[in-house]
């Protein structure tokens, strides 16, 4: 298993290397010339998230299917990942994670607009999507979309399934004393709850749980910044002149550079938002909309929310924490994190735990149907009550034993993924333009699609 676990380690550090994050940072400043900034158009996605085109094609509303793809995608990452960047690439790491995550919005958006373009229906009116169809029906690859199809698959069993649940009954079992094989059988059923009724029940308990969870969130980290509000001016210069002089961050960060910032900086916005991935457009695919340029619009904002927001808040508060008390330790992302919210009597620590657990339970909700899609592209069924309760029954699993092997085995299948999503963004990119030129330049946002 040491040897398994290392050459899975090897090749992990591979697949995320600079070659990965250059192509996928790439990929985003590309499609955001190509698409003509579509960022701009924010507040429209904003305003589209909270309408319904109930009477259109789809399975669920355009803010159902961005509750599901937030609650993936809103993770542990944005919290002690982006720690973590702080920790080893400096301050001046949250501002490239900052730019990765504004430059990201169009990629999100062309992901999107390609899965409901391509997305099908079948007999039964259900409406499946995602790279797999783009690259099936776009580009004729059905091999790469297959390989896409297995990789996200196997992923949902990882990164989605198994390194949640740990993550949960080791936090359970260290807070509240409870041994993690109970937390496992609470975590069942509780996700087996919403998982068995399909995407609608998990874009039903997303609609209410994400926005509760991440404003909970927010607002502590609010409070925290309120409490260094002599230091959070100084906090957001340190980081905008550590992103291009690491060395002026001083203290443990002397030795840090520009690429070692940006490294971390960048590789941590890219797995918090998943933009470029592919696992995203699977679920607003299926949202009911009436051409694709509306759900790309609101399926970018999920990135905003997730990395200009949400990642940046904690960047701040991270970095204004390090500046207000000098004795912090800030060479480990989750401790640096823990000592941040503490700051906070009395309920700094619970929220902290409650906003990990929330996270981690979350990202298994909007994970199970990425998987659940994948399999049924596979093989071609309305839908698949096995993979469902194999999933819950690995949820298990995943709380009572090591995971090292695990962590490094998700990494691969999410960068595996990654490629051939990459593929049909690119090959597919003169598509993504001209249905943004009908739709959203021309100002015809409120026109139904044309078969």
């Amino acid at each position: 298993m040491d040897s398994i676990n290392e050459f899975f380690s090897l090749l992990s550090s591979l697949l995320w290397g600079w070659p990965m994050i250059i192509l996928l940072l790439g990929t985003h400043v590309f499609l955001t010339i190509r698409l003509r900034f579509p960022q701009r158009k924010l507040l429209t996605g904003i305003r589209l998230s909270v309408k319904k085109d109930s009477g259109s094609e789809g399975d669920v509303s355009q803010f159902g299917a961005l509750a599901t793809a937030l609650a993936a995608t809103i993770g542990t990452g944005n919290i002690v990942g982006v720690a973590t960047a702080v920790a080893l690439g400096g301050p001046g790491a949250v501002l490239w994670c900052w730019l990765t995550g504004i430059f990201g919005m169009a990629t999100k958006y062309a992901e999107a607009l390609l899965a409901v373009k391509y997305r099908v229906r079948d007999k039964h009116g259900h409406t499946y999507g995602g790279p797999m169809y783009a690259l099936e029906r776009g580009l004729g690859m059905k091999w790469l979309a297959i390989l896409f199809a297995t990789f996200t698959a196997l992923a949902s069993f990882g990164i989605g399934c198994t390194v949640q649940a740990n993550s949960i009954a080791l936090l359970a079992s260290e807070t509240f004393g409870l041994p993690t094989w109970i937390v496992g059988i609470f975590v069942c059923v509780l996700a087996g709850c919403v998982i068995l009724g399909g995407v609608k029940a998990i874009a039903r308990v997303c609609t209410l749980f994400v926005p509760f969870m991440a404003l909970l969130y927010v607002v502590g980290c609010i409070v925290i910044l309120c409490m260094n509000s002599d230091y959070v001016w100084p906090a957001i210069k340190l980081i905008v002149h550590a992103a291009f002089n690491p060395e002026a961050a001083g203290g443990g960060f002397v030795g840090a550079t520009v690429m070692m910032a940006a490294r971390y900086g960048i590789a941590r916005g890219l797995f918090s938002n998943e933009s470029g991935m592919g696992s995203a457009p699977i679920v607003a695919a299926a949202a009911q909309t009436r051409n694709p340029v509306r759900q790309a619009l609101v399926s970018s904002t999920g990135t905003f929310w997730d990395t200009v927001v949400i990642c940046a808040l904690t960047g701040v508060v991270l970095v204004s924490s390090i500046i207000a008390y000098p004795d912090i330790t800030y060479d480990d992302g989750a401790a640096l994190t823990k000592v941040a919210f503490s700051k906070i009597p009395y309920v700094g620590a619970p929220l902290l735990t409650f906003g990990i657990l929330t996270f981690a339970f979350s990202t298994i909700l909007g994970w199970s149907y990425y998987g659940e899609s994948a399999v049924n592209y596979i093989e071609r069924q309305k839908s698949n009550r096995f993979y469902r309760i194999l999933y819950i029954v690995v949820l298990f699993f995943g709380s009572i034993i090591n995971l090292d092997i695990i962590w490094n085995i998700a990494d691969c299948m999410n960068a595996l993924m990654t490629i051939p999503n990459l593929v049909a963004l690119l090959l597919l990119s003169t598509i993504a333009a001209k249905e943004t030129r009908k739709y959203l330049w021309s100002n015809r946002l409120d026109e139904e699609m044309e078969e």
